[in-house]
């Protein structure tokens, strides 16, 4: 009888490598040291860090990519395009013939000044200038009269060379037939040289008191045109003693009181032309560099939106902003009213791919020159280049990626610090 043994169950075991029997407690082993290599890392890199800022006190901001807008929205109201203010055009009393808030065209009489001073100055000049007009006219009669004089004594002159030249023809004659001396030829003789003399003189006599006459009759003249200025002047300033609407309108404000005495020059009232309106808007003065006439701009309101241009931009900056105003591109919007509240909004740039981040006070520190950059819990200050910017945010040319996290506001407690922990 055959009894089965363990024969066909045993089977000869290699003997193993020692690398491979310790297979598991070198990987425990490297392990190790990985994780001491890291907790070394980490703990040298918060050695570096100046110190620790909870993110409660911080705001974040994520580095993103897209179309970026440059543009300012600023509220603005509605104001008259043209709003003549009239102004006394001497010293005088102000009579006033409307209202404020009386619709007015062109032309209407508004009021007027009484300036007794300036009339009577007027009247005084007028006089004056007649006076000279009738000197002017009476010197064109004693021009006529030196010409006649002159003519007649050229006249005398010739009269008296023709008789001389007889007489002496005629004692010539009688000499020759020895009816006369001699003598009586050389008197003739002289009294003809005489006579001649006067004839030359009479004639230049006569061209000097032409030129005279002339001389005198243009003074005259122009004496007489100079007060016809003057008098024309003070006849425009009397005439704008009356105050006449420049515009078709409406009467804004009553600077001063019915029959008050006002001085040269002082501001009396406006007239406010409804009839072409523009929205003034207040700019910070960090835009308005940018900001040109005839940018298109976009006014909205009530429910309503309307192509705008860039009119004109104030050089004088107050309290930071500068004053814009903007016209409408079309006609006049119905249902508007002065002083009316509506929001403006310009485009500056468009951009169609760029990189941007959010705006934010941390950004402007060293004149926008470095940001600090989240990387865990660590935040590092990274060199960075900024370009324009817009109402919430700013286009970044170099130094940051898509999708990093940069703190926007709050990093002025850093200090300037390379690294900052970032405590949760």
């Amino acid at each position: 009888m055959n009894f089965r043994d363990t024969q066909g169950q045993d089977f000869v075991l290699e003997t193993a490598q020692g690398w491979r029997r310790h297979k598991r407690r070198l990987l425990y082993a490297g392990s190790a040291v990985l994780v001491v290599v890291l907790l070394g890392v980490l703990f040298t890199r918060y050695l570096a860090a100046s110190g620790s800022v909870s993110l409660s006190r911080l705001e974040v901001a994520t580095v993103q990519q897209g179309p970026f807008v440059r543009d300012i929205a600023a509220d603005g109201r509605v104001v008259a395009a043209v709003s003549p203010t009239l102004y006394a055009a001497a010293a005088g009393t102000v009579r006033y013939r409307v209202q404020a808030g009386d619709a007015v065209h062109k032309g209407t009489v508004l009021g007027i000044v009484d300036s007794p001073e300036l009339t009577n100055r007027l009247a005084q000049e007028q006089a004056q200038l007649q006076s000279l007009q009738l000197g002017y006219e009476n010197a064109h009669l004693d021009a006529q009269k030196k010409r006649l004089a002159a003519r007649q004594k050229l006249e005398d002159a010739r009269i008296d060379l023709k008789a001389a030249q007889t007489d002496l023809d005629r004692n010539t004659r009688a000499f020759q037939l020895g009816a006369v001396p001699q003598i009586n030829v050389l008197r003739a003789q002289n009294a003809l040289d005489k006579a001649q003399i006067t004839l030359r003189h009479a004639e230049q006599d006569q061209g000097l008191d032409d030129r005279m006459v002339a001389f005198e009759i243009r003074s005259k003249r122009l004496t007489a045109e100079r007060q016809q200025l003057i008098v024309a002047d003070l006849q425009r300033q009397v005439d704008a003693l009356t105050l006449r609407a420049p515009v078709t309108g409406q009467v804004g404000q009553l600077a001063v009181a019915d029959r008050t005495k006002v001085v040269k020059d002082a501001a009396l009232l406006s007239v406010v032309d409804l009839s072409a309106l523009e929205v003034e808007i207040k700019v910070p003065e960090s835009f308005a560099r940018d900001l040109a006439p005839g940018m298109h701009a976009d006014i909205s309101g009530d429910g309503q939106r309307w192509p705008g241009i860039v009119g004109a931009i104030s050089p004088e900056v107050v309290a930071g902003e500068v004053a814009a105003r903007v016209r409408f591109a079309s006609a006049r919007p119905a249902g508007l009213r002065q002083n009316q509240r509506l929001s403006v909004r310009v485009v500056l740039q468009r951009v169609a791919d760029a990189i941007t981040v959010a705006r934010g006070p941390s950004l402007d520190s060293d004149g926008g020159s470095a940001v600090y950059v989240l990387h865990g819990d660590l935040a590092v200050r990274t060199p960075v280049r900024l370009g324009p910017s817009s109402i919430d945010r700013v286009q970044v040319l170099a130094g940051l990626r898509p999708g990093q996290r940069v703190i926007v506001a709050g990093a002025e407690s850093f200090h300037d610090a390379p690294r900052v922990v970032i405590s949760h």
